[in-house]
């Protein structure tokens, strides 16, 4: 009976610092269907720097954003930030049982990780032989503090959520690229790395993938919360009533000249810095096409003003760009809100492994 049960449907919900975004994907003949979305602002302060300061402040606005995706769904598959966590490949001897990998794996990871063994949460997966050994095989390990993993649960529990999985954000992402976004691409797009940029309120991820996977990934500090404060400084409002005006468009008529576009131009001058952090690093080949993800990819003019900067081709990053919707979610509202679920997308797909 086993062959013929139901996977069991999750939901993929990304908390970052300013929203908590919810995605419900179905499986379908040719790819994948949106069944429900919903993106819900969080109160200032709620998360900060990516660890959650307010979990009934979160918990609610997980209930707010479950009802407007009407889904009956109730578990659910969450990430915990990169910057919190530690990942590395590790080769371990093939012939290791079980509980022999498992032990190997406590034993390598406590000489790398910075915090107490009985601390952490970690989680390994093996990847294949390794090429350097091949009497070997290479071990994909990932922890973080217990901390990070127990207070997601916990805002889930509290939103009537059971937790299935916690993953990894630049993981998840990379579940979003290469099962919705690279088959989209041209050959030509193929043949060299391709840079995707996730574009939050504070922070950019920048991840570099080239056809075995990411090849680079790093946090940088800076993001669309710049152009709220600058909106909230010009106006002399709060930031509260800047991020009403974003969402709404309702700006006076020297908003494009003397807001938008200084900040437009910054955005590209510091994703030109964040390319040559990754050409610095020698990691990999030259970049071929950048995709721009995050709540601040539709702002007007961004994406050309960065292709001019960089000299690079440059397009949105939105996963649902081919995929199919329920009558119920709005083709208009997908595709603006689409760039910043890139995340939830990940983490949604995780019901069909």
């Amino acid at each position: 009976m086993q062959l013929f049960k139901k996977k069991q449907a999750r939901l993929g919900i990304d908390i970052s610092s300013s929203a908590v975004k919810v995605v419900q994907l179905d499986r379908v003949r040719n790819g994948y269907r949106v069944a429900a979305y919903a993106i819900e602002p969080l109160n200032p302060g709620s998360v900060q720097d990516k660890n959650i300061v307010d979990q009934e402040a979160v918990a609610a606005a997980i209930v707010r954003a479950l009802g407007k995706a009407r889904t009956k769904l109730r578990h659910a598959v969450l990430a915990v930030p990169g910057s919190a966590t530690v990942s590395r490949i590790v080769s371990v001897p093939g012939s290791l049982k079980e509980f022999e990998l498992e032990e190997t794996i406590k034993l390598e990871a406590d000489s790398y990780i910075p915090y107490p063994i009985d601390e952490v949460s970690l989680d390994f997966e093996v990847i294949g032989k390794s090429a350097a050994n091949p009497d070997n095989v290479d071990v994909l390990v990932a922890a973080t503090r217990s901390e990070n993993v127990d207070s997601r649960v916990a805002v889930c529990e509290l939103a009537g959520l059971t937790t299935d999985i916690v993953d990894v954000e630049a993981f998840a992402v990379e579940n979003a690229f290469k099962q919705m976004i690279e088959p989209t691409l041209s050959e030509a797009e193929r043949t060299l790395p391709v840079a995707l940029l996730d574009i939050g309120a504070n922070m950019t991820a920048m991840h570099v993938f080239n056809s075995n996977g990411i090849i680079h990934t790093r946090e940088h500090n800076f993001g669309g919360r710049l152009l709220t404060e600058e909106i909230a400084r010009h106006y002399e409002i709060t930031t509260e009533e800047a991020s009403r005006k974003q969402r709404s468009g309702d700006f006076p008529e020297d908003y494009a000249r003397r807001v938008l576009q200084p900040f437009i131009d910054t955005a590209a001058i510091q994703i030109e810095r964040f390319i040559q952090f990754y050409y610095s690093a020698g990691q990999g080949g030259n970049i071929g096409l950048l995709l721009i993800g995050g709540g601040t990819a539709n702002t007007p003019g961004l994406i050309e003003r960065i292709a001019k900067e960089t000299g690079i081709p440059a397009r949105l990053a939105n996963p649902f760009m081919y995929a199919q919707r329920a009558s119920s979610v709005s083709a208009e509202a997908l595709a603006n809100d689409g760039s910043a679920l890139l995340i939830a997308s990940g983490l949604a797909l995780r019901s069909f492994d």
